[in-house]
């Protein structure tokens, strides 16, 4: 099972509101913006600012 494509095209970052791009193979949803990576665990993506990784650029 997948996050719903309908989900995934009005989710955005929390912190600077762009869209975010699903990477499966990660199990994660990642801001290119300000390289925020938000995990997905049992297809239920979890938007909390404070629980994000941010990438090194």
């Amino acid at each position: 099972m997948a996050i719903d494509p309908e989900l995934l095209k009005i989710l955005a970052c929390p912190v600077c509101k762009t869209p975010v791009d699903y990477r499966p193979a990660e199990s994660a949803l990642f801001c290119a913006k300000c390289r925020r990576r938000f995990a997905v665990k049992d297809d239920i993506p979890n938007m909390l600012p404070d629980e994000a990784t941010v990438l090194p650029e």
